[in-house]
């Protein structure tokens, strides 16, 4: 990596929407919890990378052996995921043209190959760039009474997943401008969209899920399950092509 990679994952919310007895991110995803496996996720795709995680100050969950980074940080979260963002980037010695990848610890399911399509499309556009899919769907949009009240064109609409990144100077600029401004931004692509700026959309994977409902712990679990299904398929061809190509030389 040219830039040093700071990797921030806020994980201070509670996930109230799951009905749990605990947040979300430690709740069992097979035999972990879903916070260590997003971490693991980060952690094969950028082992050097510093990762800074912001909890809760009375969590009573967390596990630092969760954590499979050399380089990390504990900081206090926000009342709110930009708090919590900002707080991260308050806290850490960086560069201002470093690397900042700001990541859902609810997205166990990212892979090593939209996270390094992601760092290089972002060290390349100077406004940034996040993982994002062109919407599929056909939207509508409601009346006060959840009556469907019109269709609304989906060209050029994406939803936005994460990791997003984007310079050091350039994130912290825009977070302190949307608290100065008190304006509550719910990813860190908008608040850096309200300077101005226009960051790159990296078409991602669509199983990149982000667990909210209980119904997704066991989605999660198939993606994952399939996951490791498709890279052991993909290993297997690899080494039949070699095994061939060896047999042809001899």
């Amino acid at each position: 990596m040219s830039h040093p990679l700071w990797l921030i994952v806020p994980a201070a919310g509670q996930g109230k929407r799951m009905g749990a007895d605990k947040p979300k991110q430690y709740l069992p995803l097979g035999e972990k919890p879903i916070l260590a496996h997003t971490l693991s996720r980060l952690h094969r795709a950028f082992p050097a990378a510093h990762l800074v995680l912001c909890l809760d100050s009375d969590d009573r969950w967390f596990n630092p052996e969760w954590v499979p980074f050399t380089h990390w940080q504990r900081v206090t979260g926000g009342a709110e995921r930009m708090d919590s963002v900002l707080n991260a980037l308050h806290a850490i010695n960086a560069q201002e043209d470093d690397m900042v990848m700001v990541h859902d610890v609810a997205r166990p399911c990212v892979t090593s190959s939209d996270l390094l399509t992601l760092y290089h499309a972002a060290q390349q556009h100077p406004s940034g760039a996040l993982l994002a899919m062109p919407v599929a769907d056909t939207m509508k949009r409601a009346n006060a009474e959840q009556l469907s009240a019109a269709t609304e064109s989906r060209d050029r609409l994406w939803h936005a997943l994460t990791p997003q990144s984007f310079r050091y100077a350039l994130l912290r600029r825009a977070l302190e401008h949307a608290v100065t401004g008190q304006c509550v931004v719910t990813d860190e692509a908008s608040a850096v969209e309200a300077l101005g700026h226009a960051p790159r959309l990296i078409s991602g994977r669509r199983d990149n899920l982000k667990v909210t409902h209980p119904d997704d712990l066991a989605l999660a679990a198939a993606i994952m399950a399939s996951q490791v299904a498709q890279a052991s398929d993909s290993a297997q061809s690899s080494e039949s092509a070699q095994f061939s190509e060896s047999k042809r030389s001899c």
